[in-house]
């Protein structure tokens, strides 16, 4: 099979923190100089995708605006898309807020203004945050979306907790559970982003480290499935997972000969 295009995620996959993941740039540069569209694809909603942008580039890996999605912005379409008219309550960071108001919708810091209550990674998270959204969600009748989840995200060192954290709280004092997902393994992220590519979802590539997301969703779209144990997967994770990739690589070295063999 010919392969038209790839969907690549970030974290893990093609760094962790500030460091180039090993072969991560020659691994993309193979897949472009094969001529497949190429997409990133990041559940993490904590930055603009200009500063994605920006940290590729500087990484190696050219890099515009238009190849990046992020749970945030694919929020920002959703929402501007289902619901224009509501108000949210932003349970995140900056950039997610400033992705929302890009795409002409209105934020509030009030939780009985609110109908729309979207819940991301929020290093600010408190028992306030707990109490708003609990009347938000069972008074104001709130919409309840999230942009991904993660419980964690891969650092250099390690791991930091994720929107699992947030979602989780959130379900447990409101009894609740999310109206809709957005990021990883949605289908609204993954129709996004192949809208984006062009093609079949069976002649693309869904390249990133995490089964419950990255490989989840391109399983359930029909795409070939390429994890890297560069990230969060060890190989203790595969034997014990139900979702199992097509092709499990030690880095995107090995992305040469999964499109050469088609």
């Amino acid at each position: 099979m010919t392969y038209t295009s790839a969907i690549i995620d970030l974290d893990g996959t093609v760094y962790r923190g500030d460091s180039l993941v090993e072969n991560a740039a020659e691994g993309v540069q193979t897949v472009r100089e094969a001529g497949l569209s190429t997409l990133f694809v990041t559940n993490k909603p904590i930055d603009r995708r200009e500063k994605y942008c920006e940290k590729l580039n500087a990484l190696g890996i050219d890099c515009s605006s238009d190849d990046i999605i992020t749970s945030a912005t694919a929020a920002a379409d959703y929402l501007s898309a289902q619901y224009p008219e509501r108000k949210i309550y932003v349970i995140g960071e900056d950039a997610l807020v400033a992705e929302l108001r890009a795409a002409g919708l209105d934020t509030t810091t009030d939780p009985e203004r609110a109908g729309t209550v979207i819940a991301s990674l929020d290093f600010g998270f408190d028992y306030q945050t707990l109490q708003d959204a609990l009347i938000a969600l069972t008074e104001n009748n709130a919409v309840f979306v999230a942009t991904n989840p993660d419980r964690t995200c891969p650092v250099e060192g390690g791991e930091i907790p994720d929107a699992a954290g947030m979602i989780g709280a959130i379900e447990g004092v409101t009894g609740q559970e999310l109206d809709q997902l957005i990021g990883k393994p949605s289908n609204v992220i993954l129709q996004m982003a192949l809208e984006r590519v062009g093609g079949e979802p069976d002649r693309c590539l869904m390249i990133g480290d995490r089964l419950g997301t990255d490989i989840r969703m391109g399983n359930q779209a029909g795409m070939e499935t390429v994890l890297p144990l560069t990230g969060v997967t060890s190989p203790a994770d595969l034997a014990e997972s139900d979702v199992i990739a097509d092709h499990v690589v030690t880095d995107l070295s090995e992305l040469a000969a999964i499109v050469e063999n088609g």
